[in-house]
């Protein structure tokens, strides 16, 4: 026999509950298993095969009224593949009670994998023979080079890629051995300059010239820059080439379509144009970067692969370990998984993988649960959140094409939190696709909650954030803003209003360069006058631009930690200079007009943030009430307070007291205070080097001794708990992934 049962997938669980599945005790279990036979009726010797089947039967318990609403319903779920070919919904249907959730719960740690794709085998990719397909190849490509026919597989239509657009590509997209793989694209990762182009000359930056005599140009229109590749003519462009690139902006990416390219004159003109031209001038490095997609004639290394999306041709140079690998092609562009008004939910331990969209969705939910999944190859985001009371606990999301965790709930207007936790996830390797704003964690709205994550491995931000009453604290935060600028790894901005959020004890750490010229680089970015947000025991290295205030006011900079950071703060008016500056005909920076909708003079706005409802009677182009105190900068190596000349002038109207600038080894290269407000300064020598105390600095372990020299150089400052940051052990994460 070959059931179930007989293989030992259940019979602990069927020695326990046996007597209790037709007894209606106050636990009601249902089983499903993805290798049952039809037919099944939930139960342990006859399991459900899919995970619709246990939704429907609880529903129809409930209606029937064999199934008690006050009960507690497990639904476990054996280890197998479970593959989608539409979205799994959960309503407020499938609800329970307060004390008595509705729980669905893998037999073990990701061995129920949910799946948006299909399983392709390694036999059915067949060497290449058509003259025409190979004579476009590479020469090296060309005995390499597999194709399988999709036909079989799908009988809809492949969709097109539109002439510009910003984040996923239509599907599908291919994974291999659990990584996606690179569709074909010049220059390949592993090339010089990190795997782009650069160019820093454009003939057309496209922006309208409103005085221009043809009529064409005073409107927004397709670039055209000077680039000297001839190869570029060999490509079809009939067929559609792409190129991703930062146009002028180094945190504004897309994909515009290619036009073509003049080989004579060395000149790529696009297809659609870019909302903030080509090479139009920008805050960082002059030349601008993109890379070439979608290119049969550059299919040229290991794991590179190519969708003549028309023929459904897919042409794959298959990566190591061929042919025992495994072979998925995500298709499902909806999200895996849909809660939607539900109430008192679990979901343990499932993995969600290899879509083409989202993972997970809660739309107005409460106390939902999401604990110890693993949600990763998605061509959109992890897991999105709006509701109240949610939690995503000790779950791993990575190879995402977009964001990892969004939180969103709560009423701004009248201050009330949402209260959704994100705690001790691992979120990494997620921006694949939409490289810029899409973060490890997001939140908006008022009162999110996020804790002991570490995020690592992205373009962009690990954290953006917007809204009231968030907290983000015990954090772990590294190797992100890898390939942008004037960026931040904690980032908010633009916004009087986003008041009350607290930035704790989180450990950021080895950040992107950005552009060294202008350290564009940042740990924690308040940008364009974002104000009222709490910077406290935060420990930065290495990190760039480690604190920026951009303009804004009542920020409070307390008990930090700067080593090894080209900058330790940089703060700003802005406000003072910039034409922009609350102007209402530019929507996005009326920062008065943002804060009218919230009626903030009035409570409980004003009882809240009595210093924002008197703002317009308090100078408010100036960048006051700002607070630092008690942090300490070790070897900052360019400036260790970056002012501009207005802040200058109110230095002595700001609260700056009790900071430590050290230089360890009183090198000359090290930034101090030299009589600057509110420091001073300990250097030491080659001979005889400041130690400060920490366990082990070099390796990024800043855990200070009891009596370490620290605290009597500043007394006043307070141990930041160095030891409780990160990922922690808990009942779904029984050890911890290395760094």
């Amino acid at each position: 026999m070959n059931t179930p049962i007989m293989r030992g997938h259940w019979l602990p669980w069927l020695i326990l509950v046996f007597g209790s599945w037709w007894g209606g005790a106050a636990e009601r279990q249902y089983f499903v298993s993805a290798s049952a036979a039809a037919g099944g009726d939930g139960s342990a010797v006859r399991p459900f095969r899919e995970l619709v089947q246990a939704r429907d039967a609880i529903r129809h318990a409930r209606k029937t009224g064999a199934l008690p609403g006050d009960a507690r319903v497990v639904v476990r779920i054996a280890a197998g593949v479970y593959v989608l070919e539409n979205t799994w919904e959960l309503t407020a249907e499938d609800s329970g009670t307060p004390g008595h959730p509705v729980v669905y719960k893998a037999e073990g740690p990701g061995l129920a994998r949910v799946q948006g794709g299909r399983t392709l085998r390694p036999a059915d990719f067949k060497p290449v023979t058509n003259h025409l397909i190979l004579n476009r190849l590479p020469a090296t490509a060309r005995q390499r080079v597999l194709v399988c026919d999709l036909s079989s597989i799908t009988s809809a239509a492949f969709p097109e890629w539109k002439p510009a657009f910003k984040g996923t590509p239509p599907g599908p997209w291919l994974y291999i051995n659990g990584q996606p793989m690179t569709l074909a694209r010049w220059p390949n990762v592993e090339a010089t300059n990190g795997g782009w182009a650069k160019f820093s000359k454009a003939v057309d930056t496209g922006l309208p010239k409103p005085d221009a005599p043809d009529p064409v140009m005073r409107k927004q229109r397709p670039g055209a820059f000077v680039f000297d590749y001839p190869r570029m003519a060999q490509w079809r462009m009939e067929e559609g080439v792409w190129l991703q690139g930062y146009w002028t902006h180094d945190w504004a990416d897309e994909v515009l379509r290619m036009g073509s390219y003049d080989a004579e004159a060395k000149v790529v003109r696009l297809a659609a144009p870019h909302n903030y031209g080509i090479a139009a001038g920008t805050w960082g490095a002059s030349h601008r970067r993109f890379y070439a997609l979608n290119l049969l004639e550059e299919l040229d290394s290991p794991g590179e692969w190519y969708l003549d999306r028309a023929r459904k041709q897919l042409y794959l140079w298959p990566p190591a370990g061929w042919p025992k690998a495994e072979v998925v092609l995500a298709l499902l562009a909806q999200p895996l998984l849909r809660i939607k008004e539900t109430r008192h939910l679990q979901i343990i331990g499932l993995a969600f993988e290899y879509g083409h969209g989202d993972g997970i969705v809660l739309q107005d939910t409460e106390q939902v649960e999401l604990a110890g999944c693993r949600v990763a190859n998605l061509g959109g985001s992890g897991i999105q959140i709006q509701g109240r009371q949610n939690t995503v606990r000790s779950c791993d999301l990575f190879n995402l094409g977009r964001s990892g965790i969004s939180l969103n709930g709560g009423d701004r207007a009248r201050l009330i939190p949402a209260n959704n936790l994100a705690y001790n996830n691992h979120i990494h390797h997620y921006g694949l696709f939409q490289r810029t704003y899409a973060p490890g964690i997001g939140a908006n709205g008022c009162g999110q909650v996020a804790r002991n994550n570490r995020i690592h491995d992205a373009p962009h931000n690990a954290v953006l954030y917007g809204g009231n009453e968030h907290l983000f604290e015990l954090n772990e935060v590294y190797r992100v803003v890898m390939e942008t600028g004037d960026a931040g790894a904690f980032y908010t901005g633009r916004d009087w209003t986003s008041q009350g959020n607290i930035l704790r004890h989180n450990y950021i750490h080895d950040l992107g360069v950005g552009d060294t010229g202008h350290v564009n680089t940042m740990g924690v970015y308040l940008d364009d006058c974002d104000s009222g947000d709490t910077l406290e025991g935060n420990v930065f290295f290495r990190a760039g631009r480690a604190i920026m205030i951009g303009g804004g006011r009542d920020n409070t900079v307390l008990n930090n930690l700067v080593v090894d950071c080209p900058i330790g703060l940089h703060l700003d008016s802005r406000g003072t200079t910039w034409k922009q500056w609350n102007n209402p005909a530019e929507p996005g920076w009326h920062l008065e007009g943002k804060a009218q909708k919230l009626n903030y003079t009035q409570p409980p706005w004003s009882e809240r943030y009595p210093r924002l409802a008197r703002i317009m009677q308090e100078e408010p182009q100036w960048p006051l009430g700002n607070v630092i105190r008690r942090n300490v900068f070790v070897d900052c190596t360019q400036r260790l307070c970056d002012f501009d000349g207005n802040v200058r002038k109110i230095l002595e109207r700001l609260d700056i007291a009790d900071n430590l600038a050290v230089s360890t080894r009183g090198a000359g290269h090290i930034a101090m205070a030299k009589n600057l407000k509110g420091f001073r300064d300990l250097m030491g020598t080659a001979a005889a080097p400041v130690d400060l105390g920490f366990r082990n600095a070099a390796a990024g372990d800043f855990a200070l001794a009891p009596r370490a020299r620290l605290y009597g150089e500043l007394p006043a400052f307070q141990p930041i708990p160095f030891e409780r940051i990160g990922l922690v052990v808990d009942e779904y994460r029984r050890t911890l992934p290395p760094r």
